[in-house]
């Protein structure tokens, strides 16, 4: 079985709505079947990422917390 390939976007200390905007840009530049992680310190960031996941399409993998970390498993689907 092939490994999924995984691409770290690191998001940190952006605010509302640059993290969404970096993986908007980044999951144009990958292909589908590949995953984006993705760090955010942004407390509004669980809703924006669920919120753009719903308009797009695209498969959230998995989202936790760690301390003010969020981090989010984004995978493309088309």
């Amino acid at each position: 079985m092939e490994e999924i390939k995984k691409h770290v976007l690191d998001c940190s200390n952006l605010n509302c709505p640059m993290p969404i905007v970096r993986i908007a840009k980044t999951i144009r530049t990958i292909e589908v079947n590949e995953q984006i992680e993705v760090t955010a310190t942004d407390p509004a960031f669980k809703a924006d990422v669920e919120a753009w996941i719903r308009k797009t399409g695209h498969l959230l993998i998995s989202y936790a917390e760690e301390g003010r970390s969020r981090i989010a498993i984004i995978e493309k689907t088309k």
